[in-house]
Parts: C-alpha cells; sequence; structure tokens
C-alpha cells in the first residue's frame, strides 16, 4: 500500500494509513486465487472481482480440471481476462491427471497451454507416485517450453484425504526432510516457486492443536518464504500464516477470500490474536 501522503492511492478513504504492499510483478506477499471449482466464477464475475481487486491478486488458478470441463474459447477468454489485468493463469492439479495419459498427452498439454495462454504449470504428485528424478524432469520439460513451473511438495495428504486417512497412513507424524529435499532440487531445476498442499498440515487435521506448525516452520526456514506459497483456503489459516510470518507471505485462497486476506495484509481487521500487530516497513 502506498503512503496516505504519497497522493497516488486512489482508493476510498485513503488518508487512513495502511500496511504498504510491493507493486506487482512483486516477489512477496503473493496472493493466489482458486478459480471456478466449489463455486462457479463466470467472465463477467471474473471481470468484476477483478475491477475491484486486481492489485491484489497475482495468481488464478484452475482447481480440479476444471478447465477441462470448459469451452477451450471460455478458457482462453478467461486467461485474456486475467493478463489484461496483470494476472498470471495457472493449471493447478490438472497436471497430474494429463501425466496418467502419456508422454504424449504431456507435450500436448503444454503445448495447449501455451496457445490458449497459462502461464504456470502445478506440478502436482499427490495421486501419482512419480520418482524424485521424473518429477524433475517434468520440471524441465515445463521450463524448456517457456512456462514456468510449480512443483507441488505434500508429506502425505492427496487433497481428499480425511483426518482418519492421515492418521492411518502415520502422516500426522511424518518427517518431512524427503519433502524439503524434493523442493530444493526442484529449484535447483529452474522450478519458480513450490506449492505446499495444505493436507496433512493445517487441513484435515483432527484439531488446530495437531497442525503441522513444525513442517511449515522448516520449509520457511530451509527453503525460504520468498520461494513458497502455502495453501491457506481458510481464513484461521491464513490469519496464522500472517500472525506468524508477516504480512509479505504467499497464500493460496478461494476467490472468495480475496478481501477478506487482504484486510489481514494490511491491518485494517484481523481476528483477536492479530489486530494491531501486523505492520510492514518499506523503504
Amino acid at each position: 500500500m502506498v503512503n496516505k501522503n504519497s497522493g497516488e492511492d486512489d482508493r476510498a478513504f485513503s488518508f487512513l494509513w495502511i500496511n504498504e504492499r510491493e507493486k506487482k510483478p512483486r516477489k512477496q506477499g503473493k496472493t493466489e486465487i482458486r478459480g471456478s471449482y466449489h463455486n462457479l466464477l463466470t467472465k463477467t464475475q471474473l471481470r468484476d472481482l477483478l475491477e475491484v481487486t486486481a492489485s491484489y491478486v497475482d495468481t488464478y488458478k484452475y482447481s480440479g480440471g476444471a478447465m477441462r470441463l470448459m469451452p477451450r474459447s471460455v478458457v482462453k477468454e478467461t486467461n485474456d481476462i486475467c493478463h489484461s489485468h496483470d494476472v498470471e493463469v495457472s493449471t493447478g492439479g490438472n497436471f497430474e491427471f494429463v501425466i496418467t495419459r502419456g508422454t504424449k498427452a504431456i507435450d500436448q498439454f503444454l503445448g495447449e497451454c501455451k496457445d490458449i495462454g497459462i502461464d504456470i504449470i502445478e506440478i502436482s504428485t499427490g495421486f501419482v507416485k512419480l520418482s524424485t528424478e521424473d518429477q524433475i524432469r517434468l520440471t524441465k520439460k515445463v521450463i524448456s517450453m517457456g512456462l514456468k513451473a510449480k512443483p507441488e511438495v505434500n508429506i502425505g495428504g492427496t487433497g481428499f484425504s480425511s483426518a482418519a486417512e492421515l492418521e492411518a497412513a502415520g502422516v500426522l507424524n511424518l518427517d518431512p526432510s524427503r519433502a524439503i529435499e524434493l523442493a530444493k532440487r526442484q529449484l535447483d531445476a529452474g522450478a519458480d516457486m513450490i506449492m505446499m498442499e495444505s493436507e496433512g498440515i493445517t487441513e484435515e487435521m483432527p484439531s488446530r492443536n495437531h497442525w503441522r506448525t513444525d513442517v511449515i516452520t522448516r520449509f520457511a526456514s530451509e527453503i525460504g518464504l520468498e520461494k513458497m506459497m502455502f495453501e491457506a483456503s481458510d481464513p484461521a489459516v491464513f490469519a496464522w500464516y500472517i500472525t506468524n510470518f508477516g504480512p509479505d507471505v504467499n497464500l493460496f485462497v478461494d476467490h472468495t477470500q480475496i478481501l477478506t486476506l487482504e484486510s489481514f495484509r494490511a491491518g485494517v481487521s484481523g481476528h483477536r490474536d492479530m489486530w494491531g500487530r501486523i505492520f510492514t516497513y518499506k523503504c
């Protein structure tokens, strides 16, 4: 956010100081939003949404393979709308489905992504089992096509795991060392950023007391916040991230939560334990 005295803030009530935010394209404090999946987001709704929130949104993400269910023209126009607001577009986890269709399908998929204006390929492997070397090869393949690679890491959750399933699989106490090492290798291979799956971390856990904050802290320490994006589509979760790592942590939320998240980042709202505590210092 700009300083209240700078004369650059065209938003309402600009005389009220709020936390400064790095302008796009920014390196930290990125917000990725989920497109149509749990809730439909039409082209008209997207235009209206970005008219209000574009300065806060860095990436639009297709989820659950939804783009395979839409007319190609709608996907292309959706991507164009995002780009007109300086918002990048990500495939979401759909690449995992593509992997099961073979090498030729992967090549065709990446080519189609370039043709219709998708910028980022999220390389998810929660359901499929690939060797580390195969995952690295996929990252390099994506980059060779002129696209950004965003590998996803998890410690056992698949995106549809229940708390009981995670507990039965021993995920609640799983050592994250292997996932951290994979993330490091992916970044060395040229990955743009690492996405952390929330299952087994903050989602589908028996209670808040079971959140794997130790895993989050290790990733933040060993990988660095600038290279991590955390799934946090629950206000209690993204409040925790901002309280513990500050407003410049990269977060993925649902498109219905943009202003809630940004109000926490800006310091204009928040839960009781964060009210009046969130500040930025920009030189």
